[in-house]
């Protein structure tokens, strides 16, 4: 009886173990995906902030142009890059870098949006070939990430289920698998800036 008790402890042991290998190998592979598409959101965000000063030196040469809303863009830029500077390496499973990162980001769409909007005063701006080349890449920017903070939403939760689901559940936390954060949409954050440049104001007389 002995024996087979022991038979039976040690048949145990090795379903477990068998178990714990393939929960840990698939948890493995759900979160170099994350990883990935982490990396490709980093990548268009980055994008978008090297478009930045060519804006803002196409803008900053229109005469009489609102200061305010330009250093609002500069500002909200460098604030971005601070916050990607400190920010660590585990940042998806931070709520409070990844909030940080989230906030900093959703500041420069809102000064780009209201540069957009203030560039609807300057049809002179707004025709010249260098402008419009730069308001087609950054409207491909915001698109793709768009995109991209979608797509990093869905293979999250694809990994964050598996986190939670038996029986990769018993061993995640001890294998050192934590839950990852998700981007929050803000009110019209999921629209890319418009500009219409075929509507142009009157211009003064």
């Amino acid at each position: 009886m002995a024996k087979i008790g022991c038979i039976a402890v040690a048949a145990i042991l090795v379903i477990l173990a068998l178990v714990g290998v393939g929960s840990y190998n698939r948890l493995v592979s759900a979160e170099e995906a994350v990883d990935s598409q982490w990396s490709q959101v980093e990548n268009v965000y980055q994008r978008r902030a090297d478009l930045i000063p060519n804006l803002v030196a196409t803008v900053r040469g229109s005469a009489n142009f609102e200061r305010d809303t330009l250093t609002a863009v500069v500002e909200a830029r460098s604030r971005v890059g601070q916050v990607t500077t400190t920010a660590g390496r585990d940042i998806t499973e931070d709520p409070q870098a990844f909030q940080r990162f989230q906030q900093a980001q959703d500041q420069l769409s809102s000064a780009l949006s209201r540069l957009l909007v203030v560039v609807e005063r300057y049809p002179e701006l707004r025709s010249t070939e260098a402008f419009q080349n730069l308001m087609v890449q950054i409207e491909g920017a915001e698109n793709r990430i768009a995109t991209e903070r979608r797509r990093y939403n869905e293979v999250a939760q694809g990994y964050n289920a598996q986190v939670r689901r038996f029986p990769a559940g018993l061993f995640a936390g001890l294998m050192g698998f934590e839950r990852k954060e998700y981007f929050r949409s803000q009110p019209g954050a999921e629209n890319a800036p418009k500009v219409d440049f075929e509507t142009a104001p009157a211009t003064p007389r």
